[in-house]
């Protein structure tokens, strides 16, 4: 199979006006964060993300293939002892350049950095937002089916007349339920809640997510041989990933040192997996 892999060095907006139209699969990415500091990795004060933001989701809603998918890592940021809004902001502007927000899925984090606050606890969890340009597009639910867990073995051994019926609820709540529908199911389709641990070993960066995060959304909405988009591309997890799961992979970063340490991570597989790889210096494309 004849792969490709670019990176491109430069402002993200200008490098994906040289993106053609409908040609991307999958956008995976966690842009800078929100942040009222100064001189943090492109962060943007709170109050002005959204505006910040729009102009990359135009050009994503551009580049993206009917079919496809974007998932978008992003997480409110706390601001004078409350929550801000521009999480709900930014949804309902995407929505207004026309972008569906079609679910949601939590990143319950496993292993999230112990804390002490006064008004609250600590942030074990980020949201995966999922947009997409129609109703229909393309996702393959069986690949990422998990086993039905050991409660089956002993729940199901003896079943009950009640459990092989669609038994009304005795909470009134009009929901009943099938027990025998469980027989013989070795796999279960999973929930939108994510389950696993931080991963920053050896990512030289500050926000680095798992290599598992990217993967299972890689294996729910794309085939082999697609494309996939991390237009503020990092340490290169979702590069790397989608490289290994043998997709073309297209990442961009306004960080040269960023551009390195994906250069370095994806050297070995030149020769063995794939055909095409090009490190650009600058948003201009050959």
């Amino acid at each position: 199979m004849n792969l490709f892999t670019n990176i491109y060095l430069g402002d993200s907006k200008e490098v994906l006006e040289n993106i053609p139209d409908n040609s991307i699969d999958l956008i995976f990415t966690s842009p800078p964060y929100a942040d009222s500091r100064k001189n943090t990795y492109g962060g943007k004060h709170p109050d002005k993300y959204v505006q910040w933001f729009l102009p990359f989701a135009k050009e994503l809603l551009r580049v993206m293939k009917p079919t496809g998918t974007f998932i978008l890592n992003i997480k409110e940021k706390v601001i004078n002892c409350e929550r801000h809004t521009y999480v709900i902001e930014l949804i309902i502007e995407m929505r207004k350049l026309g972008w569906l927000w079609t679910e949601e899925f939590i990143w319950h984090k496993k292993n999230s950095y112990p804390g002490k606050w006064p008004n609250r606890f600590r942030d074990a969890w980020e949201r995966l937002l999922q947009f997409n340009k129609n109703k229909k597009f393309n996702m393959y639910q069986e690949r990422v089916m998990r086993p039905v867990g050991k409660w089956a073995q002993n729940r199901l051994k003896n079943l009950s007349e009640t459990d092989k019926r669609r038994d009304d609820s005795k909470v009134e709540s009009g929901f009943g339920k099938n027990i025998s529908n469980w027989l013989d199911r070795d796999l279960v389709y999973p929930d939108n809640v994510l389950h696993l641990a931080t991963e920053c070993n050896n990512k030289n960066h500050s926000a680095a997510f798992p290599d598992a995060l990217p993967e299972w959304f890689i294996k729910l909405f794309t085939n082999e041989g697609d494309t996939v988009l991390d237009p503020f591309m990092g340490s290169g997890t979702t590069i790397i990933v989608a490289r290994r799961m043998e997709r073309n992979a297209i990442g961009i970063d306004i960080v040269p040192e960023y551009i390195e340490i994906v250069k370095d991570k994806i050297g070995p597989y030149k020769k063995t997996l794939f055909e095409n790889i090009n490190i650009y210096e600058s948003a201009k494309l050959d």
